[in-house]
């Protein structure tokens, strides 16, 4: 296929996502380095509980890893200036609460109990809050320009008790409870902050008509980002959608790619390809979209997780590779290098000799690689499904420790070989990992993706030495078990 015209003239924002494997400070300043050198214009940060908060908003501050200091947070404006590069802090302000609303103190501002995401939008203690983490963030970020608010998923709306008496007056809808809450908060920034520019996720407005849209409030009041990770994004639809925002006077839009964290909840090394293809997707929407549409840019999200509470996606050095590609994607109008493997060293668009350089967290990259492929492997998950222990070491032979010592000594030697493999290579992931990362989260990242694969090997090996201590003499058994 021949190459695309490049992205239009934007800016192309790299999204760090903090809320799970937040990188040491240090490390942090690599990154940033490194994304201004792949040809970034900015960096859209999402603390979550990373960040500082003070006074009674304290309690939000992660007990999981150290938050980063006052001064780490200008630290990274200071090296982010130095590169030419914006910051923009994003804010939730609505849905995807839950590092807010998980605290008991904070239970009561939920808009359903059993939903940690959605704030309740009618308790002027929430607005409040709200209005006090922005306030907190912005004065933090006393260069940048821009805002992300949120917004969405906002998960539940209106189906808590406030909300159905609220949309119980004829009339009302769950959109208009939407735009209501959005437009106080984003009024409030523009009253405090005159010239802030402010930034939503589009989501929520993509199911209203033209027009609620341009009654909607937020016309002249807010930047439209739509965001879409699908490799296969269907270029026609978001072409209509972007049109029906322009035409409502929502004129200022982004499109919003991904690099990583969108393929899988639980996945460990990127796809390069997928997020390449991604990109390419959202260059026939540039191509297509008539000349009356300013796109003022594209942020690249790399999702660390899902959401607050679930596990860790692709660590970030697993993901540079990929951001690279996307990057010279949006600059070049295709990959001009095959990106179907993961690479470990990236062209840098900056370098006069078109030389590759080496990412910072190459070999943690490498580590976390090879441990995948050996926890992936046929031997190691399909264990249990081997003809010795669908065959001689069933739950029913376990249970009456009716087996044959023989068979069971075979499952004992095999179990302590892949074990002691994937003990090896977690040593080393992990001792590499906290070079980069907290120990927390070497800690978790351990916990999540390898104990899970490794558990039903674990019970084999002590079923196996349970039967040997049953159905062999003590002098032999001993020695057989302590192997």
């Amino acid at each position: 296929m021949d190459a695309l015209p490049a992205w239009p003239k934007g800016k192309k924002l790299v999204h760090l996502d903090l809320k799970g494997a937040p990188p040491r400070i240090d490390y942090l300043h690599k990154l940033i380095g490194l994304f201004s050198g792949l040809g970034a214009d900015g960096i859209l940060v999402e603390y979550e509980d990373m960040f500082p908060y003070e006074g009674e908003l304290k309690v939000l501050q992660s007990t999981q890893h150290s938050p980063y200091s006052r001064e780490e947070v200008l630290s990274i404006q200071e090296v982010a200036k130095s590169q030419g590069l914006e910051v923009i802090p994003l804010v939730q302000t609505f849905g995807h609460m839950e590092f807010v609303l998980k605290h008991k103190s904070l239970w009561g501002l939920r808009e359903v109990g059993h939903c940690l995401g959605t704030l309740n939008p009618h308790r002027e203690e929430g607005v409040r809050l709200v209005e006090e983490m922005l306030r907190q963030v912005v004065e933090l970020h006393p260069g940048s320009t821009s805002l992300h608010i949120g917004a969405d998923e906002v998960y539940l709306l209106g189906e808590g008790e406030e909300s159905r008496c609220w949309l119980s007056t004829p009339g009302r809808t769950v959109q208009q409870l939407f735009l209501s809450h959005v437009t106080r908060v984003a009024k409030g920034v523009r009253e405090a902050w005159p010239n802030l520019n402010m930034i939503m996720w589009d989501d929520m407005l993509r199911g209203m008509d033209h027009d609620t849209l341009k009654g909607s409030g937020l016309v002249g009041l807010v930047q439209l980002m739509l965001w879409d990770y699908n490799p296969t994004l269907d270029v026609k639809n978001t072409v209509y959608l972007l049109e029906r925002y322009s035409g409502a006077g929502l004129s200022e839009l982004w499109a919003a790619s991904a690099f990583k964290g969108s393929t899988n909840v639980h996945t460990c090394v990127t796809s390069t390809q997928r997020h390449v293809d991604n990109h390419l997707q959202w260059l026939q929407v540039a191509a297509a979209l008539p000349e009356g549409i300013h796109m003022l840019g594209i942020a690249l999200t790399g999702w660390q997780r899902y959401d607050h509470l679930s596990v860790l996606c692709e660590l970030l050095p697993l993901a540079l590779p990929s951001l690279a590609s996307s990057l010279q994607t949006l600059t070049h109008g295709d990959c001009v290098f095959n990106p179907k493997s993961v690479c470990l060293s990236v062209p840098c668009p900056s370098s006069t000799t078109g030389d590759s350089v080496l990412f910072p967290g190459r070999r943690l990259a490498e580590l976390v690689v090879e441990l995948t492929a050996i926890l992936q492997s046929e031997e190691l998950r399909h264990f249990e499904d081997n003809m010795f222990v669908r065959g001689w070491f069933t739950p029913y032979h376990r249970q009456r420790k009716i087996v044959s010592p023989l068979i069971a000594q075979q499952l004992q030697c095999q179990a302590m070989t892949l074990l002691a493999l994937v003990e090896q290579r977690v040593a080393m992931v992990k001792k590499e990992m906290v070079r980069l990362y907290p120990a927390s989260t070497a800690q978790e990242w351990v916990e999540q993706h390898v104990s899970p694969v490794v558990a039903p090997l674990q019970r084999v090996l002590e079923d196996t030495r349970a039967s040997l201590l049953e159905m062999v003499p003590q002098n032999v058994s001993a020695s057989m078990v302590g192997q």
